[in-house]
């Protein structure tokens, strides 16, 4: 792994501690001072609302300032959404908390990108590996993640306040590192040479199956993670047990990313989303079988699985379905559909597990599992049609 690779992935394991911790925190902080309980996610789903309406933004301000000050951009941000966050709940301002997690959202979408970076600092031979080495950087949230949400539940009068404080730090740590990168700079076509328009793009089955398996697969992830915390609670068990599932949930989604990448050029790009969806469904029927420690942790780890084969294998797909003139608009209109997708599935799940439960979340999560096994065979039977 070369220097630049190396410091890409531990910017992104810090990126995912960032992620995690809000995770474990915000729906419990919501539940604390949203005036309903149903909204206790809302700022969970204002998170990934912001990494939605700001997924193009992105692009075109990564174009614009080019890879390292556009992330350093995206660091500042977190910076700022995090300093917004421990004023509010200082403060016990639970519409301050919505807002400093929408603006967050900026970050999101913006260190999203790495993974596509990635892929501009090896060789055309090693981008798979790329991908996989840099979402692998997540491991680092797994462990970094729950230990600062839990170790930080009474750090300042009001509870979890310190998190976002001890977050601030996460982002300048990230800030330093992404300023050690060189990048290269972004191929910026001449005008009126930009490629294929944004619907040309759109209606390519390639780009319609990549985008439709990550977003359908991070929907799913996001539907049953956000509301982990809260039916862990329902169920009696404790904060830590919490920790503990989404530490495994986490690992589930990032140890795998060492081997995801020499497995699709072995057995190829769909075999290993299909496997994704299979253990989706493998993690709903782990879920309904019970509601102990066990269950939930059992669930949690298969759900990271699916979800890392479904990510890596929509986002090698993707790299095929884009000229490199298309490129930032290309990933801004993915990342869009990611984040749509996440915003509202992590609404949803505040609503679900507050009134019909854990149970009724996990039948629910069957429809966008079925949707993305769907598009799957539907351009694997093209390519074969096309093959013959």
């Amino acid at each position: 792994m070369n220097r630049k690779l190396a410091l890409l992935v531990l910017a992104q394991g810090l990126f995912l501690t960032n992620n995690i911790c809000l995770v474990a925190i915000n729906g419990l902080v919501g539940l604390a001072l949203a005036p309903v309980p149903w909204m206790a996610t809302l700022p969970i789903c204002a998170y990934v609302a912001g990494g939605a309406l700001t997924a193009r933004m992105v692009g075109r301000h990564q174009l614009r300032f080019g890879r390292r000050r556009g992330f350093q951009i995206g660091l500042v941000v977190a910076i700022v959404s995090s300093a917004m966050a421990l004023w509010s709940v200082l403060h016990q301002q639970f519409w301050g908390v919505v807002v400093a997690t929408l603006v967050g959202g900026y970050y999101s979408a913006n260190a999203a990108l790495y993974r596509f970076a990635a892929t501009e600092i090896v060789a055309p031979t090693k981008r798979e590996a790329a991908i996989s080495w840099v979402l692998g950087g997540g491991c680092l949230g797994a462990f970094i993640g729950p230990l600062l949400a839990r170790e930080s539940q009474n750090l300042l009068v009001a509870p979890f306040a310190g998190a976002y404080l001890l977050l601030i730090g996460v982002a300048v740590v990230g800030l330093g590192l992404i300023s050690l990168i060189d990048f290269p700079p972004l191929f910026r076509p001449a005008p009126g040479a930009g490629g294929r328009s944004s619907a040309e793009l759109m209606r390519q089955p390639i780009f319609i199956v990549a985008m439709a398996a990550s977003a359908l697969g991070y929907g799913v992830m996001s539907l049953l993670m956000a509301a982990t915390p809260i039916a862990m609670g329902q169920c009696g068990l404790s904060f830590g047990d919490a920790g503990l599932v989404l530490q495994w949930h986490v690992l589930g989604m990032f140890v795998p990313s060492f081997f995801t990448g020499p497995l699709i050029r072995k057995v190829g790009v769909l075999p290993v989303m299909a496997a994704g969806v299979l253990l989706n469904l493998g993690c709903v029927a782990f879920a309904l079988s019970g509601q102990d420690l066990d269950h939930f942790l059992g669930a949690l780890l298969v759900l990271g699985i699916g979800w890392n084969f479904l990510y890596i294998g929509g986002t090698t797909l993707f790299t095929q379905a884009y000229r490199p003139e298309e490129k930032t608009r290309a990933q801004g209109l993915m990342d869009t559909g990611v984040y749509a997708t996440m915003s509202l599935t992590a609404f949803s799940s505040g609503a679900l597990v507050t009134t019909g439960g854990w149970q009724w979340m996990n039948w629910a999560s069957l429809v966008p599992i079925a949707l993305c096994a769907a598009a799957l065979a539907w351009l694997a039977l093209r390519q074969r049609a096309s093959s013959a």
